[in-house]
């Protein structure tokens, strides 16, 4: 049974059609990357699972259980967070108090939050040096890894990112992937949207390739690589 299985999902703007009859399924354990133009639907899917939209048809079960229609803290509860594109990080909140931000749905128990921003730091080395630092004042490479840190505070099972690369320089680029990689290898099942599709098949296991709202192609990540459709659009090899 997959951890999140999303069937037939309809998800609209307004009168404009966003997601149209989505299928998607991650496996526990695995990195799923979601990848396509400008436009496709990539952040839509991601925020329709998270319950920030909701969807007018269709189904988003999470370990066997029906989310569709619970409000988002909910959802973060049952074990789905998301590392937002555009990092979004509080600027007038320091690095401690934005991971805090990111443990509410644990309520007062500190122990807990306390163990959950061990291993962010322990992850992230940085963060503990300008953990009294405002948000505001970090680099974006910084940022980043306080939005991926603040999203693994609720101790998720599937870490959702958007758009991890953006904006950084190779090197940092680099460091973020080897990241994600780590965060899998401890355990947390990884779906992930990424403009950098030649590193996303690298890291992933699987994709799925979305265009204008559908699912056009699903594969391996190897098998995506070797697509020649996804070689022209989205590698920059003829």
């Amino acid at each position: 049974m997959a951890l999140l299985k999303i069937e037939n999902l309809h998800t609209y703007y307004g009168h404009i059609h966003a997601l149209k009859g989505l299928n998607l399924e991650v496996e526990e354990g695995e990195i799923v990357t979601l990848i396509g133009a400008n436009g496709a639907g990539k952040t839509t899917t991601l925020r329709t699972i998270s319950g920030l939209i909701r969807p007018r048809e269709g189904r988003i079960e999470f370990d066997g259980q029906d989310i569709n229609g619970l409000p988002a803290h909910r959802i973060v509860e049952r074990g789905i967070s998301q590392a937002p594109e555009g990092r979004q990080v509080f600027t007038t909140l320091t690095v401690m108090e934005n991971l805090n931000m990111g443990a509410y749905t644990l309520g007062g128990d500190k122990e807990t939050i306390e163990e959950n921003r061990r291993r962010v730091f322990d992850l992230f080395p940085r963060l503990e040096e300008r953990k009294n630092q405002l948000g505001g004042t970090l680099s974006g490479g910084e940022q980043q890894m306080l939005t991926i840190g603040r999203a693994l505070m609720a101790r998720p099972r599937i870490l959702m990112m958007d758009e991890p690369s953006l904006g950084l320089a190779p090197m940092l680029v680099k460091a973020i992937f080897e990241t994600i990689q780590e965060i899998n290898r401890r355990g947390v099942t990884v779906l992930l949207v990424e403009q950098n599709a030649r590193m996303a098949l690298r890291l992933a296991h699987r994709g799925y390739v979305l265009q204008t709202g559908e699912i056009v192609l699903s594969d391996t990540a190897a098998g995506l690589r070797q697509n020649s459709m996804v070689q022209k659009a989205y590698l920059g090899m003829e």
